[in-house]
């Protein structure tokens, strides 16, 4: 618990440097955070030893909104004219990667670094869980509360209260609101009629 002292400390100096940094948040030791500026953190953020936090131009940004908790060792990284967010609630167990940015492949003959990035927006929901070792891809929108398994690798647009797993990532299950019910779906988040 007193490393967590020493955590609040570094998050005081860290004040003068980000775009935001709010009141009780703290940083575990990090890696690598590249573009203090361009990184804005809410309220009771809470990230453990290990991140590596990237915003790779002056257009792009990563907000994480209040009462956020992030294991250790997150890789988070946003360009081009994409904002990254985090929403509030929300949980990461440990070694989870998040970006917007996807390398383009179309030159065959071109080394894949040497040609030019896309970028599509990436999203998390509030209170949602992700869970150990996630991969959320560029173009990945999750609504709130939504739990995603883990070791899933997730791309695409996933509804309100949806239960991910699965490479590639697929919904297994939803909430009702209508039945108060957490149910079983299709891979499309269509309910499943039980018998």
């Amino acid at each position: 618990m007193i490393f967590k002292i020493f955590w609040i400390l570094r998050g005081l100096l860290y004040k003068l440097f980000f775009g935001r940094y709010g009141f009780l948040s703290y940083i575990g030791k990090p890696v690598y955070i590249g573009n203090f500026k361009r990184i804005f953190i809410g309220t009771r953020v809470r990230i453990f030893p290990g991140a590596r936090i990237e915003v790779a131009d002056q257009r792009s940004s990563i907000v994480f909104e209040d009462n956020i908790s992030i294991g250790q060792s997150l890789h988070i990284i946003s360009g081009g004219e994409q904002e990254l967010r985090i929403g509030k609630n929300t949980t990461f167990s440990a070694n989870v990667f998040v970006t917007n940015i996807d390398h383009n492949y179309n030159e065959i003959n071109k080394h894949i670094l040497e040609q030019p990035l896309e970028h599509a927006k990436t999203q998390i929901g509030e209170n949602c869980f992700i869970g150990y070792g996630v991969v959320i891809q560029a173009g990945t929108v999750l609504g709130k509360q939504c739990i995603v398994g883990a070791n899933a690798v997730v791309r695409g647009h996933f509804p309100d209260y949806s239960v991910i797993v699965g490479i590639p990532a697929k919904i297994v299950k939803r909430y009702d609101i209508d039945t108060l019910q957490w149910r079983k779906t299709d891979s499309k988040g269509n309910f499943i009629n039980e018998v």
